[in-house]
C-alpha cells in the first residue's frame, strides 16, 4: 500500500517518518513550503509532489495535516486539487478543523468515487514518532475499517466515535478543556510565583491533591522554567477554542472559561507569543514576564 502526505510539518513529517520504520511506501509528499517536502523527501526516500494531483496519483491512501477549514477546502476544492483522478483512494484527515468540513469533505471525496475519514488526533510530536497517537475517528465505519490496520501503526489508543463530523466534535472538547487546564495552571503558578512560594514544592502539591492534571504534568515544569519549544502552539489553542465556542453558539450554550482562555492565547498572537508552545501562556500571567517578552 502506497501512502501520501499532504502537510509535512512537526506532526505530518512524524508520521510519515513512522509508516517509512513500520514497512509502508511513503511515496509522495506534499506541503506549502517546498522545502519542507523536499527535506523530508530525501530522507524517507520519498518524492516531493509538486501538485496535489501528484500525492493522489502516486499513493492509495493519502494523509492530510493542514491548518484550519480554509487550507481543508483548498486542498479538495482548488484549481489543482487532491480529488482529480481520485476513484478508490483513501483520505485520511487529521487536522483539527470543524466538524462541517469534514463532512464537507466526506461529500467531495464520494461524488468522485473516493472515500474520506476523519482521524483526530490527542496527542503531540513525541507520540506521531513512536506510533503512539490517540485517534477518534468519524466517518462511515467501512471506511474507518478500511484504514483500520495503517491507523494502528500509528496509535496506540484508536476509538471509532461515528458519523462524519462526530470525532470532531469530540476534538474540539478535548482541546477546548486542555486549554482552560493551561490557563487556570498558568495562573495557579503565576500567583504562587507572586506570593513568593517554592514553584516545585507547589506543583508537587498541585499533583497529590485536587488541582492534579494531565497539562500538569506536561506543562507544569516547563511554565516554571520558561521553557516554551513548541509542541502544540498558542495560535494553534485559540483556533481549536474557537471551533469549540463555535458550536457552543449553535447550542446557544455561552461557555465563559472557554471564551476567557481563547481570549488569553489570542492576545499571545496579538503580542508576538503565537509560535510558542501552549505553556507560554505563563507569560502573560507570571508578574514583569509579559513586560520582559515585548517591553513596557
Amino acid at each position: 500500500m502506497n501512502s501520501g502526505f499532504v502537510g509535512v510539518g512537526r506532526m505530518g513529517a512524524n508520521m510519515a517518518r513512522r509508516l517509512k520504520d513500520r514497512g509502508y511506501h511513503v511515496t509522495t509528499l506534499f506541503d506549502v513550503n517546498r522545502a519542507t517536502a523536499t527535506s523530508l523527501a530525501g530522507e524517507i526516500g520519498a518524492a516531493a509532489s509538486p501538485t496535489l494531483g501528484d500525492v493522489t496519483a502516486g499513493a492509495d491512501v493519502i494523509f492530510t495535516i493542514v491548518t484550519d477549514d480554509a487550507a481543508m477546502r483548498a486542498i479538495y476544492t482548488g484549481a489543482d486539487n487532491l480529488l482529480v483522478n481520485s476513484r478508490g483512494k483513501l483520505f485520511i484527515n487529521c487536522a483539527t478543523v470543524s466538524p462541517q468540513i469534514h463532512c464537507e469533505v466526506e461529500q467531495w471525496a464520494e461524488a468522485a468515487g473516493a472515500s474520506a475519514l476523519e482521524a483526530c488526533m490527542a496527542s503531540s510530536i513525541t507520540q506521531a514518532r513512536e506510533g503512539s497517537l490517540y485517534l477518534m475517528c468519524g466517518g462511515r465505519e467501512e471506511v474507518f475499517r478500511r484504514a483500520e490496520p495503517i491507523l494502528k501503526d500509528l496509535s496506540v489508543s484508536l476509538r471509532y466515535v461515528g458519523k462524519a463530523g462526530e470525532a470532531a466534535k469530540v476534538k474540539a472538547l478535548v482541546n477546548m478543556v486542555m486549554n482552560i487546564h493551561t490557563a487556570g495552571l498558568a495562573e495557579g503558578l503565576g500567583l504562587g510565583d507572586a506570593l513568593g512560594l517554592d514553584l516545585t514544592m507547589l506543583r508537587e502539591v498541585f499533583s497529590q491533591t485536587g488541582a492534579a492534571s494531565r497539562v500538569l504534568q506536561t506543562d507544569g515544569e516547563d511554565m516554571q522554567n520558561r521553557e516554551h519549544s513548541c509542541f502544540f502552539s498558542a495560535a494553534h489553542a485559540a483556533k481549536d477554542s474557537g471551533i469549540a465556542l463555535a458550536l457552543a453558539e449553535e447550542m446557544g450554550l455561552d461557555l465563559p472559561l472557554a471564551r476567557e482562555t481563547k481570549n488569553q492565547f489570542d492576545r499571545m498572537v496579538e503580542v508576538g507569543l503565537g509560535e510558542l508552545d501552549k505553556s507560554g501562556i505563563a507569560e502573560l500571567t507570571f508578574k514583569g514576564r509579559l513586560t520582559e517578552q515585548t517591553g513596557p
